[in-house]
């Protein structure tokens, strides 16, 4: 066997070991849409907050109870929505999208987040609302950390971008939802766009 044969043999050996331990099924479109839905989430509640709000929540108002459900919306149609990208892109490449290496993904990514949740829904009973839209940021962004090693690996950058404008949210408080915006928002249909494309690159 010639070098050349034992190259080729240690690649796809590579390949082999990088597909059972990452999840490749994620589609940059999901992104993109998750970020919509999250510009319209954030338009609603910005027309709720100019009509029955008064700049600011208050623990179990009206106002507070429509905004808890627009960002429940947005979560559910942004997982519905990647759910089902992901099951079409694993059909298409042929790979099975429950496997051990979505488990270990989705486990590397909820156990920051809940945990994040939890605690931002602490802070929320203390009637500390003010850094809600800085944690939701960093959770999320160390969620998307810890996750990356199970799935297209620049998702971490994301992740980090997601951290540091939960930083800096945290220092101007007063502009949590412009910061929230532009996380969930603007950072997802950039993103997304850049996997997309990539993806089309690739493929074509």
């Amino acid at each position: 066997m010639s070098t050349e044969d034992y190259l080729k043999d240690i690649t796809e050996i590579k390949d082999m070991m990088n597909k059972s331990s990452r999840f490749f099924s994620l589609s940059g479109l999901s992104g993109i849409m998750a970020g919509i839905y999250a510009l319209i989430g954030a338009a609603v509640a910005f027309y709720l907050d100019s009509i029955i709000g008064r700049g600011y929540l208050i623990l179990n108002s009206k106002l507070f109870y429509y905004i808890l459900i627009d960002l429940v919306i947005i979560a559910l149609l942004s997982i519905l929505t990647a759910i089902i990208l992901s099951v079409r892109k694993a059909k298409k490449n042929n790979e099975t999208l429950w496997n051990s290496a979505s488990k270990r993904l989705l486990t590397a990514f909820l156990i920051p987040l809940i945990t994040g949740g939890i605690y931002i829904i602490i802070k929320i009973s203390s009637h500390h609302y003010g850094l809600t839209g800085s944690l939701m940021l960093i959770f999320y962004g160390l969620a998307l950390v810890n996750a990356s090693k199970y799935t297209i690996g620049n998702v971490k950058y994301l992740g980090y971008i997601e951290i540091v404008l939960g930083l800096i949210c945290a220092i101007y408080p007063g502009y949590g939802f412009w910061f929230w915006v532009l996380g969930f928002g603007v950072m997802h249909i950039i993103y997304g766009s850049l996997i997309y494309f990539n993806e089309n690159s690739k493929s074509s």
